[in-house]
């Protein structure tokens, strides 16, 4: 399955439908007039994020969404049928921006909420409620409220507990191969991973997800190499393992660069919880792993952990300093009741 992360849809709201003009006409019935009914109200546009969807590559091929129109009313002050609610089904993690992107109108990290972000039109009257003691005949009718359009921009943030963040080549990939589930392509040239990944890490009786995404260069904020647009998927981690590749020239000087990157994107990356690690100390004696500790210590101000995702040294202190950093409390975790809406018609599963 290919990974969007963004894609641009038109959505609208379904027109009420028009109000009836009809007159009751019986034989026998003396007192007649006026009885045409409301139209019915046209379909709402509602989102609703769902689990099992990583991706917005459906949106790619799918990108006008109109829901039908309200019915007609009828004799007898029959009101006409409301249209269909058209539900458009994403990822948990989405969120819908303005079409200039400045504004994020919704945001969904949980599955199962539902919001109706354009709401249909209300049917037109029908003659029957034109009727006053001075007009008994009324032939006017209402032809319904036009409902809602938008172009809205959908971006995902993919949910994860832990991300993976460090130079190309860092060995993010092996990594996340070696405690999770995922398949992450490794190869010995810059910039294998191209689009983020998801694993599932079990360890010592507890589950939690880590995202790796891209490499970052110096110069990534002005997009050099892949850019900096897949951070926004580590913008909700609770920690980041920062990865160092211990034989690289100057460790230091990459940690320094990653830094600065996350510095220059901003969200907050640079204040969350960050565990450091040297990364592939299978190739070193235990000296020069100890010297390179303590120069990364020095620049990064906490504790270096040596990890080889080749052999599996290190990786059960690198796991459990991470289950504990995911299990510190959020003081900015806020509980968000869910909206309710209507049935629904469309989705990519």
């Amino acid at each position: 399955m290919h990974f969007l992360d963004q894609a641009k849809i038109y959505v609208r709201s379904g027109t009420g439908g028009p109000g009836a003009v009809s007159f009751r006409r019986e034989k026998f019935i003396e007192y007649g007039g006026p009885d045409g009914g409301y139209g019915g109200k046209g379909g709402d546009i509602i989102f609703e994020a769902v689990p099992g969807l990583n991706t917005l590559i459906d949106f790619r091929y799918t990108q006008h969404f109109k829901a039908p129109r309200g019915k007609g009313g009828a004799g007898s002050n029959k009101t006409g049928a409301g249209g269909k609610d058209l539900i458009i089904r994403v990822p948990v993690g989405t969120q819908v921006l303005s079409e200039d992107k400045e504004q994020v109108l919704l945001d969904f990290t949980k599955a199962g909420e539902r919001v109706v972000f354009l709401r249909g039109g209300d049917g037109g009257r029908g003659n029957a409620s034109y009727k006053t003691s001075t007009n008994r005949a009324p032939r006017q009718h209402g032809t319904g409220w036009p409902g809602d359009e938008a172009w809205v921009w959908l971006r995902l943030k993919l949910l994860a507990d832990a991300g993976l963040v460090g130079l190309p080549n860092a060995g993010k990939s092996t990594f996340i191969n070696a405690v999770t589930n995922a398949k992450a392509k490794v190869g010995d040239y810059p910039f294998t991973t191209v689009r983020p990944q998801l694993g599932v890490v079990r360890h010592r009786d507890r589950e939690f997800v880590v995202a790796d995404i891209p490499g970052l260069i110096e110069g990534a904020a002005e997009g050099a190499g892949i850019g900096d647009r897949f951070l926004g998927h580590i913008e909700r981690c609770k920690v980041l393992l920062h990865l160092v590749d211990a034989n690289g020239e100057d460790p230091a000087g990459a940690y320094r660069t990653v830094r600065g990157e996350l510095e220059n994107y901003g969200a907050g990356l640079t204040d969350k919880v960050e565990i450091v690690a040297l990364n592939k100390v299978d190739t070193l004696d235990d000296e020069l792993i100890a010297a390179l500790s303590k120069e990364l210590a020095a620049e990064s101000g906490a504790e270096v952990l040596p990890l080889s995702g080749v052999s599996g040294q290190g990786l059960d202190a690198v796991l459990d300093r991470l289950a504990a950093a995911i299990d510190l409390p959020d003081p900015d975790d806020e509980v968000e009741d869910d909206d309710e809406a209507g049935t629904g018609e469309w989705s990519p599963i």
